[in-house]
């Protein structure tokens, strides 16, 4: 039975981007809280052997390390001290003319201050080794996430309509692009390579059409504020929301030109949320700008691990693909509720578009490396017949805010990180196989739902 989610609609939220204040640096703090560690280690080694990636196991090294820092800093602060006592000292006896005596303690303050400088190269190294093994820890998973090892320990939590019947056997969507035209696999290929698409004529337009038709559903009637982020970020920004270091080798590095020393520096985006979430880093927000809801829409890249093999034609794996992102900044104690209001405002997307779909919370063991809690959407594909995740909708908590230095201040003045939210609202071309094979009709055409109809002028679309 199809349980209806129907969110209702909620204020625009008014958000008024000013440039981030100060010079800009580069800042990724130790992500999970090294507070946290230090004082219950066996709790934070517990939820990480949840994920059942063995991250477990790296958790005495860290405390090695954050204990050597310590010690070496305050071994430091203790030569410090002594070095400003002596300065004193030489101060009184110059004072008293006594230059003899002076010159002698100025030597003992130059070793003093040979000994801080091995000191601290030492403490940095410690830091530095500490927190490239955190950078590379992921996220621990929220209590309510069932334990599970794979996506067969996946729960379903509901789904909505029924899956469509045909009098014929329906087409997959590669034959159905190929009999209208809609996408030209072999071209698209020839253009770039395996898993890159050539939308031409109404595949195209209907590409476009649901972009436009995600946007103005999150912004009208979701309340989201629209951003047209680059479609080149950072590095910094894909350690911020937990790209990297965990998913390097998925990334397509840009290099300018000819400079093979700027390779590196800047990547294509994988999604929207690395450089949306972004937007607020190493800046302290007021509370009352809480909750932010940004949507995006963006093509996104990604050179999979293991996708070397995938094939010319199809939609299903691709290395290009559109997408409308979702992205919340928001109250830690509200960070809950604002995910399930984030999965309905997906799930809308599927609804208005009389898609049937069924909605997953993924296990510990399945969870993205920042997420502590995640539901997937999945469509019905009935020429695939089966189902493809065209969402993911995450609560990161502050596990993104640390690594991106984001915080809020208080009513009481206190600096707090937030818990940031992602989602897609949703993805395509995902999204496109499942509309035209749900609606492929018998005599080889495509009925168009009543929501796309004013984007696309027409009811149907034939050779």
């Amino acid at each position: 039975m199809a349980h209806r989610v129907m969110p209702g609609r909620r204020r625009k939220s008014k958000i008024r981007l000013r440039p981030c204040p100060g010079p800009a640096r580069s800042y990724n703090a130790a992500v999970l809280d090294i507070k946290l560690i230090r004082e219950q280690p066996d709790f934070v080694r517990q939820r990480l052997a949840t994920r059942a990636g063995g991250d477990e196991a790296r958790l005495d090294e860290v405390l090695a390390l954050d204990d050597q820092r310590r010690r070496l800093l305050a071994e430091v602060e203790a030569l410090k001290a002594g070095r400003n006592r002596v300065s004193k000292e030489i101060g009184a006896l110059m004072a008293q003319k006594k230059a003899a005596e002076a010159e002698a303690m100025k030597a003992e303050t130059r070793q003093i201050g040979e000994k801080i400088a091995q000191l601290d190269k030492a403490v940095a190294a410690a830091e530095k080794a500490r927190d490239e093994i955190l950078l590379g820890l992921p996220n621990l998973p929220h209590s309510s996430v069932a334990m599970g090892t794979t996506a067969a320990d996946n729960t379903q939590v509901r789904t909505w309509g029924t899956r469509p019947g045909f009098s014929f056997k329906p087409k997959s969507h590669v034959e159905i692009c190929e009999h209208l035209g809609l996408v030209d696999f072999a071209r698209g290929s020839r253009l770039t390579g395996s898993g890159f698409l050539l939308y031409t004529n109404w595949g195209a337009r209907l590409e476009r059409a649901l972009i436009q038709l995600l946007l103005d559903l999150h912004t009208a009637q979701h309340g989201y504020t629209e951003v047209s982020p680059p479609y080149i970020v950072g590095r910094d920004c894909m350690i911020g929301v937990g790209q990297f270091p965990k998913f390097i080798d998925q990334a397509y590095a840009v290099q300018e030109g000819l400079d093979a020393e700027t390779r590196g520096k800047l990547y294509l985006l994988p999604t929207a949320e690395a450089p949306v979430a972004n937007i607020h880093r190493e800046e302290v927000l007021s509370w009352n700008l809480l909750p932010i809801n940004y949507c995006a829409y963006s093509p996104c890249f990604r050179a999979e691990a293991g996708a070397a093999g995938v094939g010319t034609r199809g939609m299903i794996r691709v290395h290009q693909f559109d997408k409308v992102e979702l992205i919340k900044i928001v109250r830690p104690e509200a960070g809950y509720a604002e995910l399930e209001n984030l999965v309905g405002h997906a799930e809308r997307v599927l609804q208005s578009l009389g898609l049937h779909y069924r909605v997953l919370l993924l296990c510990t063991g399945d969870l993205g490396f920042a997420s502590a809690k995640t539901y997937d959407l999945e469509v019905w594909a009935p020429g695939q017949g089966s189902y493809l995740e065209v969402s993911s909708c995450s609560n990161c908590e502050d596990f993104q805010a640390r690594r991106m230095n984001l915080r809020f201040k208080t009513q009481s003045g206190e600096n707090k990180f937030p818990h940031i939210l992602n989602g897609s609202g949703t993805a395509l071309a995902r999204l496109f196989v499942a509309l035209i094979e749900t609606y492929q009709q018998a005599d080889g055409s495509v009925a168009i739902p009543v929501p796309l109809q004013p984007y696309l002028k027409t009811d149907r679309i034939t050779v």
